[in-house]
């Protein structure tokens, strides 16, 4: 059966066109790029291509990328590099929201001594700018706020961000892991010090990333040994991957158009047609402006995990927004944090597309997902009043 694919936002199909431009290095152009020879020499000159593929992606200058493995490792050597190089500042500003690249080395630098202001969001998803301004002191090293949400998609005002962020002298970074690609992100006359984007979410394969650090900005490598990327990250160069990263973004850049037309029409067609079917529903996230491609719905009830089983049964790949961990089932610290009532948190799916998804793929879930939905809530205890009096589940919100 072939796979009727939205979890688009976990990682997506390596375009052909990508593909095809990355096989030569796996067999006749081997060479080191960092050698002194002309075979190698060659290797080098495409991975200058690449380097320019991207800096155009985000309107900046090719000497501004630094090529990574990962979103993790480049929001890992931002913060990192921020602490680093401004000693005497050990505070750091992000939110609730943010993806666990972030999140999990933010509570670990606070373990470390560093003290960490968490702000909150509201029950859309959207940051108080006021929040922002108000949490900002002296002696705040770096702010990191993504540029959308990876499970709701919902989009922050960058913009607005950096200009606040910036008028009190501190460093910004965002993780744009699911924007590049999506929105329009001009670095020219977006003053973000530290910008992130992972080749596996457009259409690259896995293992390649890139770092985009502002000229001037303060900085310190997280991987130390030999010269590659300007000494900024050490490591023999992933030839095949940056060279894939590079035609990725660009092929990415020249359909941003059709992803906010063709795409974002197919979503909201799957998201009007969901509500309309299923009762109990809503959109996590809908009040607020949001990537084209990303649908968090909720259906009160329901475990998200029973529903993406029974899609996986028609092909059907989507994510839960919520996991279980230790064997009980928590909502995610995204719906936490919007304060997403437990009833409806639990049964939280993401859809998220493509260029690659079809009209066929939305009619496909607007046909089996109502059925399924009606189907697990006849089977579940707690399906009507009586359910939210007992409390559907333990609420684990905090």
């Amino acid at each position: 059966m072939k796979p009727v694919y939205l979890d688009n936002n976990a990682t997506t199909q390596v375009a052909p066109e990508v593909l095809s431009a990355m096989l030569p290095f796996f067999s006749e152009q081997y060479g080191n790029p960092s050698s002194m020879h002309s075979f190698g020499g060659a290797v080098g000159a495409h991975l200058r291509r690449a380097r320019a593929q991207v800096a155009k992606g985000l309107g900046c200058e090719p000497s501004e990328i630094v090529f990574t493995s990962c979103g993790t490792e480049g929001d890992n050597t931002a913060i990192r590099s921020a602490l680093e190089a401004q000693p005497d500042k050990r505070h750091i500003v992000t939110t609730r929201v943010e993806h666990p690249a972030v999140l999990s080395l933010c509570k670990h630098l606070e373990d470390k001594g560093y003290e960490v202001t968490w702000l909150d969001v509201d029950s859309e998803g959207r940051l108080s700018l006021k929040d922002l301004e108000k949490s900002l002191r002296k002696d705040t090293a770096i702010v990191s706020i993504m540029a959308a949400n990876n499970e709701t998609g919902v989009l922050f005002p960058l913009e607005d961000i950096a200009r606040i962020v910036k008028s009190h002298g501190a460093l910004l970074h965002t993780d744009a892991v699911q924007a590049v690609g999506k929105i329009p992100l001009d670095m020219g006359r977006l003053p973000v010090d530290f910008l992130v984007l992972s080749g596996h979410k457009l259409h690259a394969p896995k293992g390649v990333g890139a770092l985009y650090v502002r000229k001037g900005t303060l900085f310190r490598p997280f991987l130390i040994g030999g010269h590659q990327e300007g000494g900024r990250r050490a490591g023999t160069e992933n030839t095949a991957a940056i060279v894939a990263l590079g035609q990725a973004v660009e092929l990415a850049t020249a359909a941003m158009d059709e992803e906010n037309t063709r795409v974002r029409a197919l979503r909201d067609r799957l998201e009007r047609g969901l509500l309309a079917a299923v009762p109990d529903s809503r959109i996590n996230g809908g009040g607020a402006e949001r990537l084209p491609n990303t649908l968090s719905i909720a259906f009160k009830y329901v475990e998200g995990e029973a529903i993406l089983l029974l899609l996986d049964r028609f092909g059907i790949c989507a994510s839960s927004g919520s996991a279980c961990t230790s064997g009980s089932l928590e909502p995610s610290h995204v719906l936490r944090a919007m304060g997403v009532p437990f009833t409806f948190a639990h049964g939280s799916i993401r859809f998220s597309l493509s260029r690659y998804t079809t009209d066929a793929d939305i009619d496909l879930v607007l046909r089996e997902l109502p059925p399924i939905i009606a189907r697990l809530r006849q089977l579940s205890p707690f399906s009507g009043k009586e359910g939210e009096a007992a409390g559907f589940c333990s609420d684990h919100s905090h």
